[in-house]
């Protein structure tokens, strides 16, 4: 067998390969042979056909399956002797493959690039810092109130906390529009969840009153008709409702799964939540530093293939999103090119450093991110003895442990600055969405 090799850019190698007649004709004979011994043909008993007559017969498609075995197995040999490692299914190229004489193909194919990470000595990371205090545990617990509000009908101007019933009608341009007319839409005033321009509109209005707001509707929003828009919206106002919160009482607590009915244990509840929220939002805030000075200090030509099924991933994951099944209905590639080609890199990176700092994944995070997960599921148990039967789930939930293991590693050596925020600072709550 002959080797050749050659390189085209950075990644993309060609390796031609020659397999001398001889050894073609032999496997051809050894393979009739074998077929000979089986073969049933008329007018012969089984296994006992000539071999000429077997020759004729299935010459062609065993000279086939010998072409597509030596292409495969010579491959193999000549990556192995060329120390070479494919990034994807190497594209093959046949040259010579008539019957009886050498065999020569091609195979063209991408070779995984050499990742070298950079230390993460000097890079400056800055790490939210941020404790639950009892003044946010009393907003949490206001808010939760505001879950189990009451409302009843008062005759009098809306108000701050009111919730008020109306009907509206909408021109765009003068020209009514599809979602500009709706009846007995309700509104909580003040619960930053409406369009500002409509809530001034309505406070200080009663029932029966009929208003005129102009509107603007934010440009990212999904109907992309309306985006950015503005409209005339003549609003008439049906009831209006004072707001009444229940008191935190044993009932109250129980209402929020605390047998006990204790609001001490409701409070130290609460607080574990908010806790878990802050831990969870900082290691959110550390991840998207570190993977994004990973991918800025190590650059690295990603192989085209990997690109490509990132791409391809990612196409599915939004077509399922949107509710598409058809493959023809698929967004368009081109969005994704660089999102693809940022993570087949952060995953060669990541890889690089799990290898040369001998990472394995840790247990106990493992079953921390199990635990989690089954516990979204309303029979947590089962769901729990569903992931572990399942290889490739326990390979994700494995894969992510290490991930937020190679995120330690580059925090531990980085230059960490600590930035005092508040809770509403760092979760947002009670701000505006």
């Amino acid at each position: 067998m002959q080797v050749s090799l050659s390189a085209r850019g950075a990644l993309e190698r060609r390796l031609e390969v020659a397999v001398p007649a001889a050894e073609v004709t032999q496997e051809f004979e050894q393979r009739l042979k074998r077929v000979a011994r089986s073969a049933r043909l008329k007018g012969f008993r089984p296994g006992k056909a000539p071999l000429p007559v077997v020759r004729k017969q299935f010459g062609e498609q065993v000279h086939a399956e010998v072409v597509d075995h030596l292409i495969r197995s010579c491959l193999a040999q000549a990556l192995r002797e060329q120390n070479l490692t494919p990034a994807g299914g190497p594209r093959i190229e046949p040259i010579a493959i008539a019957p009886g004489a050498e065999l020569k193909f091609a195979a063209v194919f991408e070779i995984m690039p050499e990742v070298r990470v950079n230390p993460p000595e000097g890079t400056e990371i800055s790490r939210p810092s941020a404790v639950v205090t009892e003044a946010d545990i009393d907003a949490m617990v206001e808010s939760m109130r505001r879950q189990r509000a009451q409302f009843s009908p008062v005759d009098r101007p809306a108000e701050l906390t009111d919730r008020v019933t109306v009907d509206y009608t909408g021109l765009m341009d003068g020209k009514s529009f599809e979602g500009g007319d709706a009846a007995d839409v309700t509104l909580v005033l003040g619960n930053k969840q409406n369009r500002p321009e409509l809530e001034s509109a309505l406070m200080g209005a009663r029932a029966g009153e009929t208003r005129q707001v102009n509107v603007t509707f934010p440009a990212d929003m999904s109907n992309a008709t309306l985006a950015g828009k503005s409209a005339e919206l003549s609003v008439s106002v049906k009831q209006v409702e004072a707001q009444s919160l229940p008191p935190v009482d044993a009932a109250f607590c129980r209402s929020f799964g605390i047998e006990d009915g204790s609001v001490e244990t409701l409070r130290a509840e609460v607080r574990a939540s908010m806790e878990r929220e802050l831990a969870d939002l900082v290691r959110g805030r550390l991840r998207v530093q570190v993977l994004d000075a990973l991918y800025a200090q190590n650059p690295l030509e990603v192989p085209r293939t990997l690109i490509d099924e990132q791409v391809q991933q990612m196409q599915l994951d939004a077509a399922r999103n949107m509710g598409v099944r058809e493959a023809s209905q698929l967004p368009p590639r081109e969005p994704f090119e660089d999102p693809a080609r940022r993570r087949a890199a952060l995953g060669l990176i990541l890889g690089q450093i799990i290898r040369s700092e001998g990472l394995q994944p840790d247990r106990q995070r493992v079953e921390e991110r199990l635990e989690e997960l089954a516990s979204n599921y309303p029979n947590p148990e089962e769901a729990r003895a569903a992931y572990r039967r399942s290889a490739e789930a326990m390979r994700q939930i494995e894969s992510a442990a290490l991930e937020e293991q190679v995120i330690d590693w580059f925090v531990a050596r980085a230059a960490v600055r600590d930035q005092p925020m508040t809770f509403q600072e760092l979760t947002g709550f009670g701000q505006a969405s």
